[in-house]
């Protein structure tokens, strides 16, 4: 199946006519900032090396939990000045007229201070003090531009809801946006697998251990002995002072038995909950400050492709929203069509210098008005773009659940069919999916037609015609269960001729947050709203009959004619979720007939 870029590209921006600087080479400094109340905050600042002192240049801020430079070991330490990736960025850069300031979050790297959880209110306004320091310098234009992607594309668009002047633009990808739902808890389920490797990782990185890189990018560990001290502190003895200041850090995978819900304090001593810390609750600051914003994601990277399109729908801010199908990095292809094809379309070069369009286009705020997303359709391998979510020509085509495991376009006509599923807790999508890329993994779905035998399914008659599913399925299923709390997790599925699987996407949603919430969704959805506040949630009543809907994460995909279109219902994954509940061995119940009809509504482009 060939790809490639045709007609819509999202990475081209018109009417720019990109500056070429003859800078020959880098070179960085480093030193500590203090802020308002004396944390000194490390930041590496990275310039063209020939730059004249009349020179002016624009500044590409920065800020990260994940050390802002490398002390290399030896032999490399004598020859290398950067990871290569990191390299050619920061010269693509030069040559249009960017440096670039690099930071250690409060807390973390060589700066000093704690932190009890990520983005905390500090850490935000850190950024202010950051950027008027860097537009004191003599080399600075006044202008400020964020960018980076998972945790320091966080930091990137809440620099946004600082209402500085001089930050002209922001492009964040692959970030966090909603907290509980998107990352430790998808349909209130919690995700043990990233919160407790990404919090250890975390830890061992505040303490200067680079051996927990192995977990995750294990060519770093081979390189890179630690974080990079300060240029002046060559015996070490500020970043040791630093260190101990974090060990006061608290990390989220310790907070296991506080939170259950969307409302719970994060940790025991302060009543922030989740909310505090994701950027969609500033929706009104961000819109606010009128920042251009270029988001990026891919439909496989957690649920980066849902906030996506939550922000294209929630912000009035100038905006280019693209999904493509990538991983967390943007680095690796993320397509259930393309088995262990990796390579990223377009190429990482082509998307460097689209971002440095970007960011000369918004210069001047008013120079960039646009209002697009641009998203990639698997399976028919083509770039699209749209002004209106959902697009044109969408319409919610309904499938029920009928007999002989069956989706059909016509409802059940028996008064009595029903499917018993014993849940099966050793149920596993395996270590690459979607929650797993988003830990930077490659995706890895394989062997679906041998799980599915563990699973309750049901396959549509072969297409008659080719079909695209653009936007959010929503699932709606009557079922019982033995025990008070359980959970469903549904997978949309494409099988070919051959039989062969593919995984399209899927939805969650644990039992006691079934509760369809009538109050205002803190942002613009087009799901079912389920609040997962304590307050909204129910035990099941073993036996009863009761509905279960709620969303899936959204795609875009053409399933060929010939294929059939597969729901596939699980009620666990021991590599991603815990398990609910916590004891038994529950039975569930789908009723599929013509009283209570189950059924799922597919997003189709007519």
């Amino acid at each position: 199946m060939k790809t490639e870029i045709r007609e819509v590209n999202p990475f081209e921006f018109s009417g720019i006519k990109r500056k070429n600087y003859n800078f020959d080479g880098y070179e960085k400094n480093s030193q500590h900032l203090k802020m308002r109340d004396g944390v000194r905050i490390a930041i590496e600042v990275i310039l063209p090396k020939n730059l004249s002192p009349n020179e002016k240049i624009s500044t590409i801020l920065m800020q990260t939990r994940y050390w802002r430079d490398y002390k290399f070991r030896i032999p490399f330490k004598w020859f290398i000045q950067d990871m290569a990736e990191t390299k050619t960025f920061y010269e693509i850069g030069m040559k249009r007229g960017y440096g670039f300031i690099r930071v250690d979050v409060r807390g973390t790297g060589a700066s000093f201070g704690s932190r009890p959880y990520p983005w905390h209110e500090k850490e935000v306004n850190d950024g202010r003090e950051i950027i008027d320091w860097i537009i004191k310098q003599p080399w600075s234009d006044g202008s400020v531009v964020t960018m980076g992607g998972s945790y320091l594309g966080v930091t990137a668009e809440y620099v946004t809801t600082l209402g500085h002047p001089a930050v002209k633009a922001s492009s964040p990808f692959s970030n966090q946006w909603d907290c509980y739902t998107e990352v430790a808890y998808p349909g209130g389920l919690y995700n043990h697998f990233f919160i407790r490797i990404w919090g250890l990782l975390g830890r061992a990185l505040d303490f200067n251990k680079s051996r927990k890189f192995l977990s995750i990018m294990p060519l770093v560990y081979l390189f890179v002995s630690g974080v990079k001290p300060l240029q002046s502190d060559r015996k070490k003895r500020l970043l040791k002072e630093a260190i101990k200041e974090h060990f006061k850090n608290t990390y989220v995978f310790e907070n296991e038995d506080v939170v259950v819900y969307r409302n719970d304090p994060l940790i025991k001593q302060i009543d922030d909950t989740a909310d505090d810390v994701s950027v969609c609750m500033k929706k009104e600051q961000i819109s606010k400050s009128k920042t251009p914003l270029f988001c990026l994601g891919g439909w496989y990277d957690g649920a980066s492709c849902d906030n996506i399109i939550n922000r294209f729908m929630t912000y009035t801010n100038p905006m280019r929203a693209v999904i493509g199908d990538w991983d967390h990095g943007l680095e690796r292809r993320a397509n259930p069509y393309f088995y262990k094809q990796y390579d990223v379309i377009p190429d990482k070069e082509t998307q460097l210098e689209g971002w440095m369009d970007f960011f000369d286009n918004c210069r001047s705020k008013e120079n960039f008005s646009e209002k697009t997303l641009y998203y990639y359709t698997m399976g028919e391998e083509k770039w699209k773009k749209t002004e209106v979510w959902p697009p044109n020509g969408h319409k919610m085509q309904r499938w029920y659940f009928n007999i002989e495991n069956s989706i059909t376009k016509t409802q059940p006509e028996s008064e009595s069919g029903e499917d018993k599923y014993k849940v099966d807790f050793d149920v596993t999508s395996g270590k690459g999916n979607r929650w797993h890329t988003h830990y930077a993994q490659k995706m890895y779905y394989a062997k679906r037609e041998k799980i599915d035998k563990k699973l309750l399914v049901y396959d549509s008659d072969p297409l008659e015609k080719d079909i695209e599913i653009t936007g959010h399925p929503v699932i709606t299923l009557y079922l019982s269960s033995t025990h008070k709390d359980g959970a469903v997790i549904a997978y949309l599925e494409d099988v070919d001729e051959d039989g062969k699987v593919y995984n399209i996407t899927e939805g969650e949603l644990r039992f006691i947050h079934r509760k369809i919430s009538s109050e205002e969704p803190p942002y613009n959805i087009m799901v079912p709203y389920h609040s997962f506040k304590q307050e909204d949630s129910q035990l099941m009543i073993p036996g009863e009959i009761t509905e279960i809907k709620f969303g899936f994460l959204p795609t875009s995909v053409m399933i060929k004619k010939g294929h059939k279109i597969r729901i596939a219902i699980a009620a666990a994954d021991k590599h991603t979720f815990s398990r609910y509940p916590v004891e038994g061995n529950p039975t569930i119940t789908l009723l599929r007939n013509r009283i209570n009809s189950s059924f799922i509504d597919l997003p189709v482009i007519i």
